[in-house]
């Protein structure tokens, strides 16, 4: 077999490949065979039909197209392979001769990863928040703990701002009762905004029987979108009653036995949550100021997948999940399609060409990924899925996204390799050391939008 190769653009080549025909032989004995199980001739038994009673009976014809798209694949995996190219998606094929006997020629056009140039990195330099606890900080940390074990007692008066009633609503639309528009016995605290837009309104004065009629815009149900008018009746009115800040409440909410030893020990998880945040924002400044020295070519074809795996995504999974579509979903973020779709298109972008470079990067210093490595970021993501770690194992190992993990933390780590090579200082000019930001990393590029997904569907296209 002969091969060729020419450049259509840095994203794109077209191979050229001529097969002599005695490389067709295997594929020739398999698509006989192929056809003499598919079909009966009188006179012969299934299976057992001779070659030349094949080509009288059914053409020779059938006979080279078997063997040909058996033959294919083989052949451009081979003309791949001797090129040493790395193929984006599924090739179009072209057969430019087919003689009997004689050779087959075809070309094959397909997307490629572009040849990319690491920069040189070792001048970037970014700015990142510094990491500064306020006893304001702590003060509302505490408070918000101390909301979580407040207590309700009845009282009987009317209901004011911070207050649990207890509640029946009617809804109608056009003066009709909704199936649907009926709840008794509500639990609602007044201010949460948890429930229709100006119920807060409708409550607040109103005592145990005290009713009154609102109109609001439906959030859900068969009516959803629509004003109606709603009914309110206050049953109960119940106030809520914090726990006095003190050391009983410190053993009552928590491991410690004094308040001062339960605020330090919220100043302490801030610390840790804003010098997590701090090493995100470092990765992410990182990596904008990595993509902004690198040229990347993005192939079309790649790109337009990666779009449409987005929108995808967007549409069938995380609104679906909401109970929301598209359309109302641009209404809430005040965006028109056009917009969502340059956004869209503009962060795709960004997740080609981060996966580009790092798995430049990956290569270029050799970095692998160990079992605990893996693990590590599996039990994480399944974390932040809300599954347990074996049934995300799971998931991962059927859905044959094993390679897509093992490449999140490998691109992980040569981000990490950037960033401490990076200088980063806070706001106050201080230096950040951020020796331990692996892990993070591999988070941070997945949030930038790896493209994975759709380079996944386009391999699985070109094995098929």
């Amino acid at each position: 077999m002969k091969s060729a190769v020419e450049t259509l653009n840095p994203t794109r080549v077209r191979l050229t490949v001529e097969v002599p025909f005695e490389e067709l032989k295997d594929s020739l004995d398999a698509a006989y065979k192929k056809i003499n199980q598919q079909v009966t001739v009188k006179g012969f038994r299934k299976g057992k039909i001779p070659a030349r009673v094949i080509d009288q009976r059914f053409g020779r014809g059938a006979v080279l197209e078997e063997a040909v798209n058996d033959a294919l694949p083989k052949f451009y995996t081979e003309a791949i392979n001797e090129a040493e190219l790395n193929p984006l998606g599924q090739p179009e094929v072209d057969i430019t001769e087919l003689k009997d006997g004689e050779t087959l020629n075809f070309t094959a056009e397909v997307d490629i990863r572009p040849v990319i140039e690491i920069p040189d990195y070792s001048g970037i330099e970014v700015t990142v928040d510094a990491v500064e606890v306020s006893d304001e900080d702590v003060e509302k940390s505490v408070e918000q703990l101390r909301e979580r074990f407040a207590s309700t007692s009845p009282v009987e008066r009317a209901a004011e701002d911070g207050d649990v009633v207890t509640i029946d609503l009617t809804a109608k639309v056009d003066g009709e009762v909704l199936e649907d528009g009926v709840a008794e016995g509500v639990s609602y605290t007044i201010g949460s905004g948890e429930l229709l837009e100006g119920i807060d309104e409708a409550v607040k004065g109103l005592e145990a029987g005290g009713e009154a009629t609102f109109t609001s815009e439906l959030k859900g149900g068969s009516a959803e979108g629509k004003e109606a008018e709603v009914t309110v009746k206050v049953t109960q009115v119940a106030a809520r009653e914090l726990p006095a800040l003190d050391d009983d409440f410190a053993q009552l909410a928590s491991e410690f036995d004094t308040l001062d030893e339960l605020k330090a020990d919220s100043r302490k998880r801030l610390e840790n949550m804003k010098q997590y945040d701090q090493a995100t924002q470092a990765q992410e400044r990182v990596l904008d100021e990595l993509l902004k020295l690198a040229e990347v070519p993005i192939p079309e074809k790649l790109l337009a997948d990666e779009i449409q795996t987005r929108k995808h995504n967007l549409e069938h999974h995380q609104l679906g999940q909401m109970g929301i579509d598209l359309a109302k979903y641009l209404e809430i973020q005040g965006k028109t399609e056009e917009e969502f779709t340059a956004e869209t298109e503009e962060q795709a972008v960004k997740g080609i060409k981060t996966q580009f470079i790092l798995d430049e990067l990956v290569n270029k210093e050799k970095l692998n990924v160990n079992q605990e490595e893996l693990t590590e970021h599996l039990m994480r993501r399944a974390a932040s899925s809300g599954m347990s770690p074996d049934q995300f194992a799971q998931a991962v190992v059927e859905g044959g996204q094993v390679p897509m993990l093992v490449g999140e933390v490998a691109r992980g780590k040569a981000l990490a390799v950037v960033v401490e090579a990076a200088k980063v200082t806070d706001t106050n000019g201080e230096i950040v050391d951020l020796d331990d930001a692996e892990d993070e990393a591999a988070e941070t590029v997945e949030a930038a939008g790896d493209a994975e997904p759709a380079e996944a569907e386009a391999a699985e296209k070109t094995e098929a």
